[in-house]
């Protein structure tokens, strides 16, 4: 079992930050099977403000190049990531396009 931690902004925008909310309350059936598909078991959203934190809980098997090949061969993953996009926002010092950015652990109690 794996386990990744990822970080993105939103906008700052109450309303656009509500209806992303609001979409993630019922993500579209082809998106979480796509997730599965890819070896994710667990995935998890938090927010706070603009900054959300992701974690996920993948099997030994997935890699995000795999799942990137996935989501390209498949259209609904493609409008999805289109449509976050209009709700999501760059971190600092981020490649032009990237979104979600790996974070490092750095304390394990």
């Amino acid at each position: 079992m794996q386990k990744f931690c990822l970080t993105l902004d939103l906008k700052d925008d109450p309303q656009l930050i509500e209806e992303y909310i609001e979409y993630h309350k019922n993500v579209w059936p082809e998106i979480l099977s796509g997730i599965r598909l890819s070896g994710i078991d667990h995935m998890e959203i938090y927010c706070l403000s603009t900054r959300l934190f992701m974690v996920i809980e993948a099997r030994d098997d997935f890699s995000f190049e795999k799942k990137a090949t996935l989501d390209q061969s498949n259209q609904k993953a493609q409008d999805w990531e289109t449509l976050m996009w209009k709700y999501q926002q760059s971190l600092p010092g981020s490649r032009p396009g990237e979104k979600w950015m790996m974070m490092h652990k750095i304390f394990t109690l």
